[in-house]
């Protein structure tokens, strides 16, 4: 699973504005909203609610009606090609697709294995990063199964320990919530020293 990493995000950009300015805001659309390519390519204007920052799929590829919440760089990204392309009815204007200056961009910063689908990727797993819960990630992302969503998991690790922790602060907050590690147990600890009766606070 690839997904950009911010030193190539930054190349990327670089290499899209330089050459291809006009194309940028295609680009930030899919890395703040996960859109498929052909969702992002068929979208029409009036699927856009800009007063509740809302974009409609009218079928994804679940074959359901989704509704995309637009955070403040997606809308400015629409809002740079509603100046071009308003008139077309067609968010991205009517083009096909991206694969030929988003391509070449790739190439001018020196980006390998990475495809238009791996902004898709890139969107989930700065989710999870972020902190939110994997199944506001599917939802998101509109995947059919929460097993699809499961692959951005280890990008959080503390998300169980995390769970448990709010459960026990709910119900039972008299219980120190410290890091503490047994030691002089007379067997050995996870640092290689021995663990014991007491508890370090």
């Amino acid at each position: 699973m690839r997904f950009l990493t911010p030193e190539e995000e930054r190349k990327l950009r670089g290499a899209i504005r330089k050459k291809y300015s006009e194309r940028l805001a295609e680009f930030e659309l899919a890395l703040h909203t996960g859109l498929r390519v052909s969702e992002q390519y068929g979208a029409l204007w009036e699927q856009v609610d800009w007063q509740h920052r809302i974009l409609t799929v009218p079928i994804d590829k679940g074959g359901h009606t989704s509704h995309l919440p637009l955070n403040a760089a997606a809308l400015a990204a629409l809002s740079e090609l509603c100046t071009r392309a308003a008139k077309t009815g067609v968010v991205c204007g009517g083009a096909a697709g991206p694969r030929v200056w988003f391509e070449a961009s790739l190439k001018a910063a020196g980006i390998a294995d990475f495809s238009w689908h791996c902004l898709r990727h890139t969107f989930a797993s700065r989710l999870v990063m972020s902190g939110a819960d994997i199944r506001t990630v599917a939802e998101l992302l509109r995947d059919r199964t929460l097993a699809m969503a499961m692959r951005y998991a280890h990008l959080a690790p503390d998300y169980r320990m995390e769970a448990v922790q709010r459960m026990q602060d709910k119900f039972n907050p008299e219980v120190p919530s410290a890091n503490t590690k047994p030691v002089n147990s007379g067997t050995e600890s996870d640092t290689g020293g021995l663990a014991g009766d007491g508890y370090l606070q």
